[in-house]
């Protein structure tokens, strides 16, 4: 035990609360606990759900939803890069899951699996008493001497030390005109990822799908386990289908960290270039973009603020489709269904919505063609979490926002914080008590949607929370 460790186990006790007990959170949670002596800390998680580390993603019964990276590279520790898989061959866990296994021998189970398997690397610090889950929403904080008082959704009050962030984004926004004509109407899900969203459309509903992302996907999967046989026309902007996997693994291509662009258009440049080289030696595009994904930190703090909004409103949709692949189990379900004329996927935008009944009139403009006029039985809304939205989802976020506790990052992304991942308030001072955690944090450290770069965020965040309760410690009286 290091010295400071000694320090710190030898005084009174604090408390560090963790709000949002999804992946980032619970990560965080486990690295503190792991880090820090047993018992000198208390860890309190606030957490509606009834484990720890599943949140959104995880927490999902739909067997058609799994994790859209090999299961080789999902990792709660990033020294043991292989400890999900390890994992899953000591419990067994996809025996009833065929499907989980590729010919080349890779894994991609369902997500509720990986939730299991993060509640149990927690499960040993929640019986211990290190790790205190509260099952309950938070419903305000706010600034109480040099530490924070927590309201919780039964009324009771917590006072901590030093607070985490590590909420999820805000579910997607539906375009207002589709809300204002579409509320109430029995087969428009406005939000997809809620249980059983799906449940009233009908095996063979025409359907519209608004956005064309990884949810878009999810929607055709889970339609297709259900035995949907209906039509239906996916509808973003700019048309772009997520990728897949590579068809063999490869390592990562070219260098971007050495001399990191300081503008969109150079890094743009770059990129393309260095996929010319690829192509030359015969390596396919996603080693390309996966070294991107690795320096992307270093990529990103190098752009001014000016050039990552210019990479967030012109660029981000094509980063986003060749950077979040589906499963492979999910892109046979998408090629089968474009292969059979069931699935269409085109560029255009929304040009008004009616109703006539039950049926919903859609007139759309396909990019560079004249308006249609278009019948559907249910439209469902995968536009991505609201990301600009986040101090705005939650009123105790709200709260602390109005309070200048909190500022929204200026590339629209998240929660404006430092390097050291402490919140930007007003006036961009920041609160050394007060931490962002996860992909909320992402306008200032660049990729953090990936579960590898989300869980070494995680232990960062755990090493600044360390140092910090040590040095708290020895001020204190």
């Amino acid at each position: 035990m290091t010295v400071a460790a000694r320090t710190l186990q030898a005084q009174r006790r604090q408390r560090v609360a963790i709000l949002g007990g999804g992946f980032s959170g619970a990560a965080v949670a486990l690295h503190l606990a792991n880090a820090i002596p047993g018992g000198s800390v208390e860890i309190v998680v606030f957490e509606p759900r009834a484990e720890l580390g599943r949140g959104l993603a995880y927490d999902s019964l739909d067997p058609a939803h799994r994790i859209n990276v090999p299961a080789a590279r999902m990792s709660l520790f990033p020294d043991r890069p292989l400890d999900f898989e390890d994992w899953l061959a000591e419990h067994d866990a996809v025996a009833n899951d065929p499907a989980a296994r590729r010919p080349d021998g890779s894994l991609f189970p369902q997500r509720r699996v990986f939730g299991t398997y993060v509640a149990s690397r927690l499960k040993p610090h929640l019986d211990a008493g290190r790790i205190v889950h509260r099952r309950t929403m938070v419903a305000g904080v706010r600034r109480s001497g040099d530490g924070w008082m927590i309201t919780d959704g039964h009324g009771d009050e917590t006072r901590a030390d030093f607070v985490v962030i590590a909420t999820t984004h805000p579910a997607p926004q539906p375009p207002r005109h589709l809300q204002a004509r579409l509320a109430g109407h029995p087969r428009y899900v406005a939000d997809p990822t809620l249980p059983n969203a799906l449940a009233a459309i009908r095996p063979d509903d025409r359907v519209l799908i608004v956005g064309n992302g990884l949810t878009a996907a999810d929607v055709v999967a889970s339609l297709s386990l259900t035995g949907y046989r209906g039509s239906i026309l996916s509808l973003s902007r700019r048309g772009l289908r997520s990728r897949g996997h590579a068809p063999d693994p490869q390592e990562p291509f070219g260098d971007f960290a050495i001399s990191p662009a300081k503008s969109a258009a150079a890094l743009l440049h770059h990129v393309r270039r260095t996929l010319t080289q690829a192509e030359t030696a015969g390596i396919g595009w996603h080693a390309v973009l996966d070294q991107v994904r690795a320096q992307g930190r270093t990529i990103w703090q190098a752009l001014p603020i000016a050039e990552r909004r210019r990479i967030v409103r012109h660029l981000r949709p094509f980063w986003d489709a060749h950077r979040f692949r589906v499963a492979p189990q999910v892109e046979d379900v998408l090629d089968r269904a474009i292969a059979e004329n069931r699935l269409k996927i085109l560029a255009g935008s929304i040009q008004d919505v009616t109703r006539d009944g039950d049926d919903i009139l859609a007139t759309f403009r396909p990019r560079g063609c004249a308006p249609e006029t278009a019948r559907f039985d249910a439209v469902v809304v995968t536009t991505g979490p609201a990301h600009g939205a986040i101090l705005n989802s939650q009123p105790w976020l709200n709260q602390l926002a109005r309070d200048g506790w909190l500022t929204a990052d200026p590339a629209g992304l998240g929660i404006a914080c430092n390097e050291q991942s402490e919140a930007l308030g007003e006036g961009s001072a920041a609160e050394a008590t007060l931490l962002i955690a996860g992909p909320l944090a992402r306008g200032t450290f660049g990729e953090l949607m990936g579960l590898p770069q989300v869980t070494e965020h995680a232990v960062f965040v755990a090493g600044q929370l360390q140092s910090k309760l040590v040095a708290h410690q020895i001020c204190r009286p």
